[in-house]
């Protein structure tokens, strides 16, 4: 049900010149609405915005049963959006980036919209975060993230730090099955393969990043989200270090967010949208953006 996106940002912003390629559910009877939201989903690190449309796992699907609109972006350095160099935080490049960029797109596809919503995975979610706690030109009405929290096992960073010292880096899709999906039994047959349209390279500065500079001022950034939050944590995410503590404790740093929605989703492993609860993950994301939009009017 979705058509390619593609957006070319003008002005003088960070963002100027950038183009950005993805895939929406905009067209027929689904269109920016007053009173509506229009979410805006970022992916994760490894992953494409086809993460927000494998069939039989599609937020885009789901969201244009409810008549819904979403534009799901690749961000910079992935399928056909422009490269970004980076010099320092490459997760904070990307924040302002596609804040910018959100907000060129708003002027040109927001219509009649309340405001968008950020639905975010990952090293995605990351970066919506920081977006949603920074002013912006245009109305950020709701945060709704998966797949990141606090502390990552030990290992990781090292893990990440020993890959070969190239800028993109491809997984192995037996190491990557093994990190974002959760036991056989919290998937169905066509999976992991099903995902692996949406598979991509990622830039190595993502992986050290996440691991590293981001979870330093994380507290600092969820304290300064004044909009409402849903979060889902998987229970079986093994990039994160999950319990039920792990999961208070990143609820507890939105001491800005009106309203803040954060728990463990059992029964999958990081990318929730692949494993068997995803039209229950799904739905509440699209419900908390419904909400998030009916609270600004």
């Amino acid at each position: 049900m979705s058509t390619p996106f593609t957006h070319t940002v003008g002005g003088s912003g960070s963002a100027a010149g950038f183009t950005f390629t993805g895939r929406t559910n905009i067209g027929g009877d689904v269109a920016p609405r007053s009173g509506e939201p229009l979410i805006i989903a970022l992916h994760g690190g490894t992953y494409s915005s086809e993460y927000f449309d494998i069939p039989g796992h599609s937020l885009l699907d789901n969201a244009t049963t409810q008549g819904i609109p979403v534009i799901a972006l690749d961000r910079p350095n992935y399928i056909g959006s422009s490269p970004l160099t980076s010099e320092g935080s490459i997760i904070v490049d990307n924040a302002e980036v596609l804040g910018n960029a959100i907000g060129s797109i708003w002027d040109e596809h927001g219509g009649d919209a309340a405001g968008v919503v950020l639905v975010a995975h990952s090293i995605g979610g990351a970066i919506a975060t920081i977006i949603a706690a920074t002013p912006q030109s245009w109305p950020v009405l709701g945060l709704a993230t998966s797949g990141c929290l606090v502390r990552v096992p030990p290992e990781s960073a090292g893990a990440w730090a020993s890959l070969p010292p190239i800028p993109m880096i491809d997984l192995p899709v037996p190491l990557k099955d093994q990190l974002m999906f959760g036991p056989p039994e919290t998937y169905d047959g066509a999976m992991p393969a099903a995902s692996y349209p949406s598979n991509t390279s990622v830039p190595k500065a993502e992986l050290l990043d996440i691991t590293g500079a981001w979870l330093e001022r994380r507290a600092e950034t969820t304290g300064k989200v004044a909009v409402p939050v849903h979060h889902r944590q998987a229970e079986f995410d093994h990039l994160w270090v999950t319990d039920q503590s792990e999961v208070d404790e990143y609820r507890a740093g939105f001491t800005s967010a009106p309203s803040v929605d954060i728990e463990l989703q059992l029964g999958a492993g990081h990318c929730i949208d692949f494993h068997l609860p995803s039209d229950e993950f799904q739905n509440a994301q699209l419900a908390f953006a419904r909400t998030s939009a009916a609270a600004k009017v």
